[in-house]
């Protein structure tokens, strides 16, 4: 559905990417993992329309596409999540899944009808919150997590791209999270889910693509693949 092809990005001497491919498919869970500084962050601000690449392209079912600004991936049926969620914790529940998207004037009935459709989307995605009118900063980490996935479903996008969405998150909250990626997976769209996290990417990840210093170092089918051959292929170990 959405191809990366040769995508290469510079930020004065550091060459961040250098002919990075992806490819992302529908109903499909791609893990993209590297260490630190391998360009993983480059490669999703790019796909977001955070930063232009200096050179390569973007295709949508096999047309070219120009993804200049966050607003063109958000058109695009691009969604992201960042690590820092972006959610105003003095908020509901409510106020953050519409935040930014509210009705020009307000009434009950349109307040009615954002509150049922939390709800829905909610329910939807069986996320549990008893009360979606406390502030979001009450919630636990994997609720919170939740809220913000949730509110990148309300635009229909395409593709989710999930940036650590476990990171510091405990056992039982992680786990609620990936049920959560696993839904998104079974409602048919495409997720980039960026991990340092190996078990998580083997808990629910179809492909592993591993970038090292900017290239591409491998791909991987995730039921074939041992963790010692994407450890190897992270570090270079196999080179």
């Amino acid at each position: 559905m959405i191809s990366v092809t040769d995508v290469s990005k510079r930020y004065g001497a550091v060459q961040a990417l250098q002919g990075v491919s992806l490819d992302l498919r529908p109903g499909e869970v791609v893990a993209l993992v590297g260490d630190n500084g391998a360009g993983k962050s480059t490669l999703v601000k790019v796909i977001a329309g955070v930063v232009a690449a200096d050179s390569g392209a973007i295709a949508i079912d096999g047309e070219r596409v120009r993804v200049g600004s966050p607003h063109d991936a958000q058109r695009l049926g691009i969604s992201t999540v960042y690590q820092d969620l972006a959610l105003c914790e003095n908020l509901d529940v409510v106020a953050n899944l519409f935040l930014g998207s509210e009705p020009r004037r307000w009434s009950l009935l349109r307040h009615i009808r954002m509150e049922r459709a939390t709800r829905d989307l909610l329910t939807s995605l069986d996320v549990r919150i008893k009360d979606i009118r406390v502030p979001v900063a009450m919630l636990s980490g994997g609720q919170r997590q939740s809220v913000a996935i949730a509110r990148a479903l309300l635009g229909e996008p395409r593709l989710v791209i999930l940036d650590e969405p476990t990171a510091a998150l405990g056992v039982e909250q992680t786990a609620q999270v990936l049920d959560l990626v696993r839904r998104l997976r079974e409602r048919g769209l495409a997720v980039l889910l960026i991990s340092h996290n190996l078990a998580d990417v083997r808990a629910v990840s179809d492909r592993v693509v591993v970038l090292r210093l900017g290239r591409n170092a491998g791909e991987f089918r995730t039921a074939e693949a041992t963790q010692e051959s994407i450890v190897a292929a992270i570090t270079g170990a196999a080179a």
